[in-house]
């Protein structure tokens, strides 16, 4: 394990758009609406728990009427450690995105490697990095070349692609709940995500199983005098995996609201792109 595992000083954030609402992609009914007042006031209070409760700074890119989905800032980049791969978002109305969000990593000093080949796509919604290694979910928006330029891009670590079955992306139902502990849904198509990650894997996992697939999503991050963080469902919208997430004793426990976004496929960490830029003493 990375012993700077869950170390972060920045996150990228970008507005909620106003096309947001009957734009962006989803994959549920058409007919379910987004509040748009409701997912910018949620989003506010997302963006406000990375900077004032946590200390992070946080870095807000505008929104573009343009790009629908573009708060989802997960998906054109992947960040470990110095390296920032700007990625070739699976959905060709996304690929705009990736611009703003190279010129913030430039901006802060990481080195950029763009995914040029016209031939591959990667959502940073499918890349599930453990702190060991990298998963790579093979979804609708993930394929094997996109897959392998990630791996040359983060030569240090192992990197085993996952199949995705019924939902959007790998995190869509599984994320990194502290070290070595994998937050994992009850679904059958998540579970067996899992069991491939454990036979793929040489290193050895403890998991977390909610009930919900999509509460298995949660940000977690291990800061100065805060200790273990993770922002997670909050009770009102998943109850039962609320209560799991509350037996993490350790942890500094943070539920935010992320209904309206879900709506269109959003999960908490889509929301940011989080990273470890300490000061050069």
């Amino acid at each position: 394990m990375q012993a700077d595992f869950g170390m972060f000083t920045h996150a990228v954030v970008r507005g909620v758009p106003g096309s947001l609402a009957a734009e962006a992609l989803r994959s549920g009914p058409a007919e379910v609406r987004v509040d748009l007042a409701a997912a910018r006031l949620k989003h506010e209070r997302y963006v406000s728990v990375l900077e004032s409760t946590l200390g992070l700074r946080v870095v807000q890119l505008e929104a573009d009427e343009a790009l629908p989905d573009c708060v989802f800032v997960e998906d054109p980049a992947v960040v470990c450690g110095d390296t920032a791969l700007i990625t070739r978002p699976g959905a060709p109305s996304r690929r705009g995105e990736a611009e703003a969000m190279k010129k913030a990593l430039t901006d802060l000093d990481l080195n950029i490697v763009e995914m040029t080949d016209e031939s591959a796509t990667l959502d940073g919604g499918d890349v599930l990095f453990t702190g060991r290694e990298f998963f790579v979910g093979l979804s609708k928006r993930t394929n094997r070349r996109g897959a392998e330029i990630l791996a040359d891009a983060f030569k240090d670590y192992a990197v085993s692609t996952v199949p995705v079955l019924g939902s959007l992306h790998l995190k869509s139902f599984c994320s990194m709940a502290g070290p070595g502990l994998i937050a994992i849904g009850s679904s059958e198509a998540a579970q067996k995500a899992l069991k491939t990650m454990q036979q793929m894997s040489d290193h050895k996992y403890d998991k977390l199983t909610v009930p919900d697939d999509i509460a298995a999503n949660c940000v977690y991050m291990n800061l100065p005098g805060k200790g273990h963080v993770l922002l997670h469902c909050t009770p009102e919208e998943f109850p039962e995996s609320a209560k799991v997430f509350e037996k993490l004793k350790d942890h500094m426990l943070i539920p935010v609201s992320n209904a309206e976004k879900m709506k269109v496929d959003g999960a908490l960490t889509c929301c940011s792109v989080l990273i470890n830029k300490p000061d050069k003493v």
